[in-house]
């Protein structure tokens, strides 16, 4: 057994990842699933987390436009099997062909938060005082 363990994913569940991710892009992009909502949203695949044992692929999708994310989530979900039979060919390497679940991608509206974050009065003003508080050390030193 290894002393070390593993902070993140491995390199092959962050490959197998990426090439899950490329895939199932490519057929949410030809269309090929017959579904209203999904054919007039447009839906990027942002990551895809592998398990560990490869059998589990949690596909992360950000939504353009107003449509509901969770309504998409959904609709994906429920044809989860037919997008595991279509992207099947392009990743037959695989021992076992993983089980798709789809989640929403938060990631831009934390990184929306943060930036307002910085942006705000309270944030501009410490930012400031730290840099007057700066200038005032290297002058003292420089003297």
């Amino acid at each position: 057994m290894s002393r070390f363990t593993s902070a993140g994913p491995s390199q092959r569940q962050l490959r197998v990842g990426e090439q899950v991710r490329h895939a199932v892009a490519q057929l949410l992009s030809r269309g090929e699933i017959r579904d209203d909502l999904l054919s007039n949203t447009v839906i990027s695949v942002t990551e895809v987390r592998m398990s560990p044992d490869l059998k589990i692929a949690t596909c992360f999708i950000s939504v353009v436009g107003d449509t509901d994310v969770q309504l998409i989530i959904k609709a994906l979900a429920s044809h989860a099997k037919f997008i595991r039979g279509r992207v099947a060919p392009q990743l037959r390497q695989m021992k076992y062909m993983p089980e798709f679940r789809f989640r929403p991608d938060t990631s831009f509206d934390n990184f929306a938060r943060i930036d307002a974050l910085l942006r705000s009065p309270e944030v501009a003003r410490d930012l400031q005082h730290d840099d007057k508080a700066d200038t005032t050390e290297e002058n003292g030193n420089n003297g």
